[in-house]
């Protein structure tokens, strides 16, 4: 059976409703060039990669394909799967690539180019699965700096994560989607004695992205890459890699047992201003579980600099839960965040048991019972009662 932390059901079936009718007038609504390009087999292996990064070949189709009432029923559909800050901080991430775009006009020397390089259309969906009543599916939406992926399993369940969301320039004027989140991080190490947060403290250098990297699944044991994609004047080495390593069954730093409980209640707040991004259903079970949990499986830990003006990156645990905050690049002005289930990323230990429970090599149970004879389906049932 699955591990899941003590209340967490994954249930929420006002956002699993709310994507299954989105998703059908989406996809109905597609040419079928459209649809080749968005829709794919559940066990797809471009289902599970998440990376956030510009690349050439995403597939999905993107925001600026789409006409007008689509492109409200692709928001619909993004709402559905976050809290209404977390909403409004995903449309002010896609605004600040105006910001951004005409700042590398500058920098970097874009050309006309530009315009299609950071635009704030340039998010794509895709669909994974056959989306419908007892089916397990899912969807995802990712452009720079937003991605996340939604998996329903049996149309009762749902993850949303990995999650990630990043900021450049950060702050963009009055655009500042990550923050709060970083002004609560730093709250909590200045809160600190000097000698908690020494403990805290890992490692003078901070890692140029996600200790976890963009990997599916987190292992026992995850190292931070060397550079960030594309930003090779950033880098660090092996003897920092190793110190920065994010160990699950022993996450180095500050151990929530050593706080008071003031500094506690901030930690966790700090956890779940990042997990409440997501659907309120999920949100919800996600705070009872983080509220409930014993102190020690909490652990705070922070890298780099101590300052906002410098290169940073803080991290916060629990026994299922994972939040990595990375402001290395451009000395605290390109910010990388993520929160992660560390059992249920992508739905993979729920999926790993809602296969071991059901047949699904003929669709749904109750699908399959509806064009399959009773005397086929229910033989056994048949023979039994005949004996009666």
């Amino acid at each position: 059976m699955v591990n899941t932390p003590q209340d967490m059901t994954y249930r929420a079936p006002g956002a699993i409703r709310d994507m299954l009718f989105t998703t059908w007038s989406l996809l109905n609504g597609f040419t079928a060039d459209q649809r080749a390009r968005a829709h794919f087999a559940f066990d797809d292996p471009r289902r599970v990669d998440w990376d956030f990064i510009p690349k050439p070949d995403r597939t999905g189709v993107a925001l600026a394909e789409l006409d007008r009432h689509q492109k409200t029923l692709a928001h619909t559909l993004l709402r559905s799967a976050l809290s209404l800050r977390g909403y409004s901080q995903a449309l002010a991430i896609m605004a600040t690539e105006n910001i951004l775009r005409e700042l590398e006009v500058v920098q970097r020397g874009f050309g006309a180019y530009a315009a299609d390089f950071r635009d704030p259309e340039a998010y794509l969906f895709s669909w994974f699965g056959r989306p419908g009543f007892e089916d397990t599916w899912g969807w995802r939406i990712i452009g720079h700096h937003l991605g996340f992926s939604c998996t329903v399993v049996g149309q009762e369940q749902l993850t949303v994560t990995p999650f990630a969301m990043g900021a450049q320039p950060f702050p963009a004027g009055v655009l500042n989607p990550l923050g709060e989140s970083q002004s609560r991080g730093f709250a909590l190490l200045h809160r600190l004695s000097p000698q908690q947060r020494e403990a805290a403290h890992i490692h003078p250098v901070a890692p140029a992205d996600f200790t976890t990297r963009q990997v599916p699944y987190v292992g026992e044991v995850e190292l931070p890459d060397h550079v960030d994609l594309g930003i090779e004047s950033y880098a660090i080495t092996d003897d920092d890699r190793w110190a920065l390593r994010f160990e699950r069954d022993a996450p180095s730093g500050l151990n929530g047992a050593q706080l008071s409980a003031d500094e506690l209640g901030l930690a966790r707040e700090l956890l779940l201003h990042f997990v409440e991004t997501g659907p309120d259903e999920l949100a919800a079970q996600y705070r009872a579980v983080v509220e409930a949990e014993p102190a020690e499986l909490l652990t705070f830990a922070w890298a780099g600099g101590l300052r906002p003006d410098t290169a940073y990156y803080f991290r916060v645990s629990t026994r299922s839960l994972l939040v990595e905050s990375d402001n290395a690049v451009a000395a605290g002005q390109h910010i990388h965040a993520v929160w992660r289930d560390l059992d249920n990323d992508l739905g993979h230990d729920l999926l790993l048991d809602h296969y071991a429970s059901n047949d699904h090599r003929r669709g749904s149970a109750h699908l399959h019972r509806r064009i399959t004879s009773s005397t086929e389906s229910d033989a056994d049932f048949i023979a039994a009662r005949r004996l009666r």
